[in-house]
């Protein structure tokens, strides 16, 4: 099985009023391609931090970080943008559309600043896209013009848009009600089953069980590893 991510020894820390909180201490962790991993713990043990270091938003004060071959430790500045745009498609908990573009508009935009495929194939994906998700008919109204769930499918469809090997989301079902959660939910489901990597955090139990492996972190180390217990 091919390595999608792999951490050596990755720790994090932050220095607030001359005081180092270390947030994540000496991670290791593989993750293979194809894995549908759900990240639990409770507020404030490093999970969000540990998402941010898998996709280069931010970097590990020490150890090393592989995703898709790429050393994300060495990386820096213009290159981990082009990295991160190319190798990883982001769902957040609060969406972050642009809102003064349309649904359309937003997942046309990583395209555009990839530049992989030609102008007119950019658009015929983008519609393609928010078909996908059951957005076809809203493509040209702006976020604030649909509901919370249709912005996150839309969201969804937007980290799609590069066709990456690796999907990342923060509490991506913890402003829906449960039956956009569920929905939702499906549709990452279907895309682990068409082979991309799923990496997720959440509290809710629920959705953690459905995935094909559970890790906690707890005070910033990994306290378990497993297949959850279904049923």
């Amino acid at each position: 099985m091919k390595k999608m991510i792999e951490l050596s020894n990755v720790s994090k820390a932050y220095l607030s009023a001359e005081i180092k909180q270390i947030v994540l201490n000496e991670i290791n962790l593989i993750i293979d391609s194809g894995e549908f991993v759900a990240i639990v713990g409770a507020s404030g043990n490093g999970k969000s931090t540990l998402l941010n270091l898998l996709t280069g938003i931010d970097q590990p004060s020490s150890g090393e970080i592989f995703v898709n071959n790429s050393p994300l430790h060495k990386l820096s500045g213009e290159k981990l943008t082009a990295w991160r745009c190319a190798n990883v498609g982001i769902v957040f908990q609060f969406f972050q559309l642009l809102p003064a573009l349309s649904l359309f508009q937003n997942i046309v935009l990583p395209m555009d600043f990839l530049g992989r495929l030609p102008k007119r194939q950019r658009r015929e994906r983008a519609m393609a896209l928010l078909d996908r998700v059951g957005l076809a008919n809203e493509a040209h109204r702006l976020p604030s013009q649909v509901s919370g769930g249709q912005q996150q499918r839309a969201a969804i469809a937007r980290a799609l848009a590069n066709d990456p090997e690796l999907i990342v989301a923060d509490e991506p079902t913890g402003n829906l009600d449960e039956n956009t959660a569920d929905a939702v939910f499906a549709l990452f489901s279907h895309l682990r089953d068409q082979g991309k990597t799923l990496v997720m955090v959440t509290h809710n139990e629920i959705l953690a069980n459905a995935a094909s492996r559970k890790i906690e972190i707890h005070a910033g180390r990994i306290h378990t590893d497993s297949a959850p217990l279904l049923g």
